[in-house]
């Protein structure tokens, strides 16, 4: 596996693989890798002639209360990873050669990034769209996989990439879950042993949501309020949403048919985690 830490590098080797008729598929991450993040590359591997990795803690996606300087890193496991998973070559640029000067151009994608997490992490989207887009343009995949977990920045993306003409497929597999139903996420090692035990609650809350809908119940305020009373079964929990929404547009619903999205946000002890269930 190659590690390539410089843009114009990265970019040198996409436009070669292009030239030779070679697919290239993508994976971008922030690093403090886990199954979920495996389970992409792997599929990438089915699917594409070279696999390209990226790790790259985005600095723009932070708000100046989130937890950017204390995001988990683990550099040498995360290579040690990548190359078991198949990655072809690994990009590691640096804060400063993807950012030289202070940002001044930005990506920004209206109406799905106010409500949920938009609405919480005012910028947040920006910040995510703008960095995709870069990534895009380094590493010219022609498919890119992200992750159901972060269910709102995939709509954003697939939005962005049909919105700017980006030559790249986006491809968003299913949520990997822990034994329990937690959500594999790099966060939940901030959890103590307490907390961990505490955060099976969200996937409950999902599947009870779920069961309702299932059962035929067709008013989502009935929905949201039996994911917010679960929630609150477990001590500590403080719940910033937990909505039914439409999954292409994430505006709440009135009426629950078709294709649904329940999503959930919480804050437990010092950590913030997310969760969705897509009901079909």
């Amino acid at each position: 596996m190659k590690v390539i830490n410089n843009i114009r590098e990265m970019q040198s080797f996409a436009e070669s693989f292009r030239k030779s008729g070679k697919t290239i598929g993508f994976v971008p991450t922030m690093g403090f890798l886990h199954e979920g993040h495996l389970s992409l590359m792997r599929q990438a591997k089915k699917e594409n002639d070279v696999v390209v990795a990226s790790i790259f803690v985005n600095p723009t996606q932070f708000g100046p209360q989130e937890d950017l300087s204390r995001y988990p890193r683990d550099e040498e496991g995360d290579r040690a990873k990548c190359a078991s998973a198949g990655v072809d070559h690994l990009f590691l640029p640096t804060a400063a050669e993807m950012y030289p000067e202070p940002p001044s151009v930005f990506v920004s994608i209206e109406g799905i990034t106010d409500v949920l997490e938009g609405a919480i992490r005012p910028g947040h989207f920006r910040g995510v769209a703008t960095v995709v887009t870069k990534l895009f343009n380094m590493v010219k995949p022609h498919r890119a996989y992200f992750g159901q977990k972060d269910f709102q920045q995939c709509a954003v993306i697939r939005r962005m990439t049909r919105g700017l003409d980006q030559d790249v497929e986006v491809i968003v597999l299913p949520t990997v879950r822990e034994a329990d139903g937690l959500a594999m996420s790099s966060r939940n090692s901030y959890l103590d042993a307490n907390e961990r035990r505490r955060a099976a609650v969200l996937f409950r809350a999902l599947k009870a949501g779920e069961e309702l809908i299932r059962a035929g119940v067709r008013e989502p305020e009935q929905v949201r309020q039996k994911m917010r009373e679960t929630l609150l079964t477990e001590q500590g929990i403080e719940i910033d949403y937990a909505e039914v929404a439409d999954p292409d547009t994430l505006r709440p619903l009135e009426a629950l048919s078709g294709r649904i999205v329940l999503l959930i946000a919480v804050r437990l002890g010092t950590t913030r985690l997310i969760d969705n269930l897509l009901v079909l």
